[in-house]
């Protein structure tokens, strides 16, 4: 199927949809349901639609410009009008083949954010601590909510790991470009010779996963309670409301300690463990699709080092596409971050699209 053909697959399914709302016969959750999906196709719907009007434009110039009738002054702005236009129609038809292409169908949902420590000591905590708080902006800037579920602050104030539910509709699309090792270079706070160093933490970021998703037999399940503790021993709460999930097939372990009730301490850690399962086995999925993989700049290995915050120089890298903001401080606000998500989303699209043309 070429690409004019689904284009035009999307436009019939866009059109229906219109009728099917317009009839007034549908349930709530129906209507909800596709008044979401309308609106998904609304800015591919636009984009064909100024794509069809530059093709008419430039047929109407094409015939200006030959039209013997017609003064000499006429059809030389014709002629300069029809260059202009076809500089833009092949830009635009790009920008209509990336809305073409098929979404990861876990974009649209929120997300575990997982931050961790790596090398570096106290310096590294410290900086997982300067990630959490550019996320938490960045979530309240685009209108998310950020929920702590798990949090191991050490006694300056740093995290050795600390794990949020980021709940809003398309958080994981944006946030799973953040996967992988981040590096500072910085002179630390607990450096007293002024010397430069290089710390190191690591994103992990998850779509998250719904019951129907992952089904978890309760019978994998071993639950521990114990006493919930803050930085440097402090008891939180006189009561074990902390709970600690292992599943045994997988061996995988989540803890819980943010609330002070067990009960919602236990539902938190259940969405972070569902959101565990539900990654490995989309990772196994993609795992077999290899080639596909390579393309996306969003499903790289996490253990790769994806980008560079420099403070001397005020500069932050992302390697992956060679992108260098020199606004250090506002990508660390979390103010910039999203310069730098939305260059990752387009390279991503732009590989996708290569290896489709590829294809054939």
């Amino acid at each position: 199927m070429s690409w004019t053909d689904n284009l035009e697959r999307v436009l019939a399914r866009h059109r229906e949809l219109s009728d099917t709302m317009a009839r007034g016969d549908l349930g709530a959750d129906a209507f909800r349901k596709y008044s979401k999906e309308y609106a998904d196709l609304s800015p591919l719907v636009e984009k064909a639609e100024a794509f069809k009007a530059a093709r008419a434009e430039r047929a109407d110039l094409a015939g200006m410009a030959e039209d013997a009738s017609a003064d000499a002054e006429m059809r030389a702005l014709a002629r300069e009008e029809l260059e202009t236009l076809d500089e833009r129609l092949p830009e635009i038809e790009h920008e209509l083949k990336l809305l073409l292409l098929p979404k990861d169908e876990a974009d649209d949902r929120s997300a575990i954010l997982e931050i961790r420590a790596g090398t570096g000591g106290d310096e590294a905590a410290l900086f997982a601590g300067d990630l959490f708080r550019m996320y938490q902006r960045y979530a309240q800037i685009r209108g998310w909510r950020l929920d702590v579920v798990e949090a191991s602050e050490n006694e300056i104030g740093g995290y050795s790991q600390i794990i949020a539910e980021v709940s809003g509709d398309g958080a994981y699309g944006a946030l799973k470009y953040e996967s992988g090792v981040h590096r500072v270079q910085r002179v630390p706070e607990t450096e007293s010779g002024g010397r430069i160093h290089t710390s190191a933490a690591t994103v992990a970021v998850l779509p998250e996963a719904q019951e129907v998703d992952i089904d978890i037999d309760e019978g994998d399940l071993r639950v521990d309670t114990y006493r919930s503790q803050g930085a440097g021993g402090q008891h939180v709460n006189t009561t074990d409301s902390a709970i600690r999930i292992t599943h045994i097939p997988t061996g995988v372990v989540v803890t819980c300690q943010d609330e002070k009730s067990q009960h919602k301490n236990r539902a938190k850690a259940m969405r972070v463990l569902r959101a565990r399962l539900f990654d490995a086995e989309r990772e196994r999925q993609m795992s077999e699709r290899a080639e596909a993989r390579k393309t996306q700049v969003g499903s790289g290995d996490r253990s790769e080092r994806i980008r560079t915050y420099n403070f001397p120089q005020g500069r932050v890298t992302d390697h992956r596409i060679n992108l260098t903001l020199y606004k250090l401080d506002k990508v660390i606000a979390g103010e910039a971050l999203g310069e730098v998500i939305d260059a990752l989303v387009l390279e991503d699209r732009a590989a996708r699209l290569a290896v489709i043309a590829e294809d054939g």
